[in-house]
């Protein structure tokens, strides 16, 4: 595990906010207790790209507000980590989890939350048995994502985004981007949690009732093999890996390969997120990367849109091992994060994501994350399934990388799907 102390005063920029506590209360504005006692707490950081930049704030707030915070960050699946830290009786005081996870662990063990004045700066905001128990921290969206100069400096052409509505549209944008001298036109990341929990789970989403499917999928009443949008999908995902530049090692190839690719222009189209923007830039970036839906030959509600919404929540940990002092500044911290003037710069500049909260006009500095805004605030975002099983994108996405190598059919894939899901229990929520 990854683990990082905060040294407040370890910085130089400080910032000094006075902050409501939780409950609405007003607590002290030097950041302790009343008693003047110096509080420290914990804070989980389950998104690796914004550790750093984390630390940073928490230090600087740490300093401004007279509180000791560590930040930490585990590459574990997040319930078996927390699972494991509250068996030992170490939770830690503000933990970033899943969606499902607030479900869980949260139901169990989150602290009530719906005094605070955020609650109504946001449409994210998870609740459970009538109590707001999870802080959104961002939206993130899925789509194709594009390098629009690579495409022009290849074609000749300004590329429009929106001219891509089937998959056959798609397929003959890549063949004019073959034919003009890119031999490759697409690259596509191999780990479990982008083939399994990002792309085979669009399946689940785009039907009419998500919810109903999965049901169906846990009672073995599904038949991937003649479902319409199951086919649709792996028809485009077939399309991506015909045209892999990486397709004679698909699997072997490391994520900053396909990474630098799209950013360097070598390569024009990826499935993936957002949340890539930070690993994108960190090569020779040309500019102008954006998002797209994933196009397929299938017209139906779901067409023009990308998958989105809440992703990855605080909870303030309410069981016995965490005072009632932390708690308040947890709390503190959480509505500097969201309403401060500093807490939106270090959301949608500093980390460049995308902000859940309606009072954050920071322009986002993320290219792909500003063009989520524009799809969110269109109402053009397909919710996202957040209710698999903890195992769900490790065994099914290393279905997917079998499939990615060209080491199963389709059909074998899909029985796979199948089975995996009539042998899991249903979770909770």
């Amino acid at each position: 595990m990854k683990t990082s102390r905060i040294i407040a005063g370890g910085l130089a920029l400080v910032m000094a906010f006075g902050l409501a506590a939780c409950g609405g209360s007003q607590g002290s504005t030097d950041g302790g207790s009343d008693s003047g006692e110096k509080v420290a707490f914990t804070i989980f950081n389950s998104k690796n790209e914004i550790q750093e930049n984390l630390e940073e704030a928490a230090a600087a707030y740490g300093e401004a507000n007279n509180v000791d915070i560590e930040v930490y960050y585990s590459q574990d699946t997040v319930a078996a980590h927390l699972s494991t830290r509250y068996a030992s009786n170490e939770p830690y005081t503000i933990s970033m989890v899943d969606a499902k996870d607030v479900y869980s662990l949260g139901k169990e063990y989150g602290y009530d939350m719906s005094g605070e004045e955020w609650v109504k700066d946001t449409d994210y905001a998870i609740t459970v048995d009538d109590k707001v128990i999870g802080f959104p921290v961002c939206i993130e969206a899925r789509g194709i994502l594009y390098n629009a100069d690579a495409i022009k400096n290849t074609t000749g052409e300004d590329f429009d985004p929106s001219s891509i509505q089937t998959l056959d549209d798609f397929r003959a944008m890549l063949d004019k981007l073959v034919a003009a001298g890119m031999e490759a036109p697409t690259g596509v990341l191999k780990p479990d949690w982008s083939l399994a929990a990002h792309y085979l789970q669009q399946v689940y989403e785009e039907h009419d009732d998500a919810e109903a499917f999965v049901q169906d999928l846990y009672a073995g009443k599904v038949d991937l093999m003649q479902d319409e949008k199951f086919n649709a999908l792996m028809d485009t995902f077939d399309t991506l890996k015909e045209y892999n530049m990486f397709k004679s090692g698909p699997i072997s190839v490391e994520d900053e390969q396909v990474h630098q690719a799209l950013s360097e222009g070598q390569d024009a189209f990826q499935f993936g997120g957002c949340w890539e923007w930070n690993d994108i830039i960190d090569f020779e970036y040309t500019g102008n990367i954006g998002i797209m839906p994933v196009p397929q030959n299938l017209s139906d509600d779901f067409t023009g849109k990308i998958v989105g919404g809440g992703s990855k929540y605080f909870y303030v940990d309410n069981s016995e091992y965490t005072t009632d002092a932390q708690r308040e500044e947890a709390c503190k911290f959480l509505n500097w994060f969201a309403s401060s003037d500093d807490g939106k710069k270090l959301v949608s500049e500093t980390c460049a994501m995308v902000s859940p909260f309606k009072s954050n006009d920071v322009p986002c500095a993320n290219d792909i994350g500003a063009i989520v805004k524009e799809y969110a605030d269109a109402g053009k975002m397909i919710p996202n399934y957040d209710y698999d099983p903890d195992d769900h994108y490790s065994k099914l996405g290393a279905e997917m990388q079998k499939y990615l190598a060209d080491q199963c059919t389709r059909e074998e894939l899909a029985a796979a799907i199948e089975e995996y899901w009539k042998t899991v229990t249903p979770v909770e929520h």
